[in-house]
């Protein structure tokens, strides 16, 4: 299980704008976009995706493309605010010492506490999955990066027995569906949050539309 693995410079907002393609490349736009989200939650963004933010396309090559919206208003956070005030920001919400404004671990919405029987189920299906935690991230593997970069190795891993969409829907629906919109609530909610606001709104239209399409599995 891997983590901090920033979408592909020339991809970003390609991937974004053109989500609703019908071939392969809607799997590979939609692996981009949890890797954009596992990047911006793990730590504020680094120069080279803040700086690709800057000069990213906001306009879907047709009218009402898939997070055009949330997508345009992420940008415009991002070059609203300098890359200094971002980290700031960032170490507000989600650092600090003792409890942080805002959590980033599933637990803590599922249980209310960290470390409990939501963590221990997220470890099982991972361990049947072929995936831990690396000795050198410190984080527990309910954070929300790490769920992110799960989904998007489920959705562009090589191996077609476990990145398969039967494996990301269940992944999905278990492990991250059941707190996202607790999570961008309380986000949402913080009066010190700019660039994250936007980024929360990004985050809760991606995971609708997500949990939509996944439903269609089932009829």
């Amino acid at each position: 299980m891997t983590q901090r693995k920033s979408p592909e410079a020339a991809s970003l907002d390609a991937a974004v704008l053109n989500w609703s393609v019908s071939d392969d490349r809607e799997e590979l736009a939609r692996a981009e976009v949890y890797g954009l989200l596992a990047s911006l939650f793990y730590a504020p963004p680094p120069a080279d995706l803040y700086e690709q933010m800057q000069v990213a396309v906001t306009e879907a090559p047709t009218a009402g493309g898939f997070l055009e919206g949330s997508w345009s208003e992420l940008v415009a956070a991002a070059r609203r605010r300098t890359c200094a005030e971002i980290d700031d920001e960032y170490v507000g919400l989600f650092g600090g010492v003792g409890k942080p404004a805002v959590s980033l671990y599933g637990s803590w919405f599922i249980a209310g506490t960290l470390n409990q029987k939501p963590l221990v189920d997220l470890r099982s299906d991972l361990a049947e999955l072929g995936l831990e935690r690396p000795p050198e991230v410190l984080e527990t593997e309910d954070h929300f990066s790490s769920l992110c970069e799960v989904m998007r190795y489920l959705i562009a891993g090589d191996d077609p027995g476990v990145s398969n969409l039967a494996t990301q829907q269940r992944f999905f629906n278990a492990h991250l569906r059941g707190w996202i919109d607790a999570f961008c609530d309380q986000l949402a909610a913080q009066p010190r949050a700019h660039f994250y606001l936007a980024a929360a709104a990004f985050t809760r239209d991606f995971f609708a539309v997500e949990a939509q399409a996944f439903d269609l599995l089932d009829t």
